[in-house]
C-alpha cells in the first residue's frame, strides 16, 4: 500500500486501484477457467503493482494485457524515487548467436503511446520463435508520464533524450539548447551528462546489456528514424524512413556513433491515440524482417552519415 504514498494526484490513484482490482479479477477468473479453481496463480505481486502504477495512463493496454506482460523492478529508480520497470523475454535455446535486442518506451514522459507500444510488442515478444534475447524498458521517464500534466521532461525538468554523453557535450549540448531550441525548457538537457538516474540508468544497459540493436520509440512525427550501422529499414507499418540527423546527448548519437550500434527510433503519429491492433502488428512484423536480413548475417559496416540538425526532432 505504499503505493499511494507516491507524489502525484489523487485523480491517478483512483484508476490505478481500480486497474489493481481489475487486474486481481482476471487473474482470478482465467484460472477458473482453465479447471483449477482450488489452484488458483495470482499474479506476481510486482507486476500488480506495475500495472496499478502505469496502466492509468497507457492508452490502449487492458489489464490484462499489462498483467501479463509481467513487468518486474529493475532495481532503479526515477528522480522521484518511482520504480523502473523492465521484462526480460529469453529464447527457448539461447547461445552464442542469441541477439540482443533493447526496446525503450516513453523516454519522454509526455508520449504516452509510446510507453503503451513497447507494452503490445512484450505480448508479440512471447510468441516469436527467433534466438533473440528481448529487453523490455516500456516506461523509462515514469515521473513525467505520471505527472498531473505529462511532461517531455523528468522531474527535474532534464530531456533524457539530451542527457547522454556525446563527444563534447560540455560544450555542444548547451549551446544547442540555446541557440537551436530558444532554451525551451522541454528540451534542457541538464547541468552535465547522465546527471539523471533514468538517463543513467539506460546507459548501463547499453553498457552492460550490450545490445545488438537499440529500438527507442516515440510520437508524434509519424517517422521512422535510423541511426548507426547497416542498411536501415525503410519502413515499418505506415511509418517510411526519414533520417533526421543527430543531436547533442540523444541516444541516437551517442548509440551509434560511439557504440556502434543500430539506433531504431519510432515516431508513432499520435502521442495520446494508439494505432490500430492491425498496424502495431504491422510495425512488428516490418522490425522482425528486417531483423533477419540485416542482423542475422554478417553486413559491411557503415560509417553513420549525419544530416542537418533540424530543431525539433525526437
Amino acid at each position: 500500500m505504499t503505493m499511494l504514498a507516491l507524489p502525484f494526484d489523487a485523480d491517478l490513484v483512483r484508476p490505478r486501484l481500480r486497474a489493481w482490482w481489475r487486474a486481481g479479477a482476471v487473474a482470478l477468473v482465467g484460472a477458473v477457467l482453465a479447471g483449477g479453481a482450488w489452484a488458483l496463480q495470482a499474479a506476481p505481486q510486482e507486476s500488480v503493482s506495475a500495472c496499478a502504477l502505469l496502466l492509468p495512463r497507457l492508452p490502449g493496454v487492458r489489464a490484462e494485457q499489462c498483467e501479463a506482460a509481467r513487468l518486474t523492478p529493475s532495481g532503479a529508480r526515477s528522480s522521484l524515487g518511482t520504480a523502473l520497470y523492465w521484462r526480460d523475454i529469453l529464447p527457448q535455446h539461447p547461445d552464442i548467436d542469441t541477439l540482443r535486442v533493447l526496446v525503450v518506451g516513453a523516454m519522454h514522459g509526455d508520449e504516452l503511446t509510446s510507453g503503451a507500444l513497447a507494452m503490445h510488442w512484450i505480448g508479440l515478444a512471447e510468441q516469436t520463435r527467433r534466438p533473440v534475447h528481448w529487453r523490455f524498458i516500456p516506461v523509462l521517464n515514469p515521473d513525467g508520464l505520471l505527472a498531473k500534466k505529462p511532461t517531455r521532461v523528468n522531474a527535474r525538468g532534464v530531456d533524457l533524450n539530451r542527457n547522454f554523453n556525446t563527444p563534447d557535450w560540455l560544450a555542444d549540448a548547451p549551446r544547442y539548447w540555446r541557440e537551436r531550441t530558444r532554451k525551451d525548457p522541454r528540451r534542457w538537457p541538464g547541468t552535465e551528462p547522465l546527471s539523471e538516474p533514468e538517463s543513467l540508468f539506460l546507459h548501463t544497459q547499453l553498457e552492460e546489456f550490450n545490445p545488438h540493436l537499440v529500438v527507442s520509440i516515440h510520437a508524434p512525427y509519424g517517422v521512422l528514424d535510423f541511426d548507426g550501422p547497416h542498411e536501415p529499414p525503410q519502413r515499418l507499418g505506415r511509418l517510411r524512413l526519414d533520417r533526421v540527423g543527430v543531436f547533442p546527448g540523444s541516444l541516437g548519437y551517442y548509440g551509434s556513433l560511439q557504440q556502434n550500434m543500430p539506433v531504431v527510433t519510432i515516431e508513432l503519429e499520435h502521442a495520446l491515440n494508439m494505432p490500430r491492433d492491425a498496424e502495431v502488428r504491422a510495425m512488428w512484423r516490418d522490425l522482425l524482417r528486417w531483423m533477419d536480413t540485416r542482423l542475422y548475417r554478417p553486413a559491411p559496416v557503415e560509417a553513420a552519415k549525419i544530416k542537418g540538425n533540424r530543431p525539433l526532432a525526437p
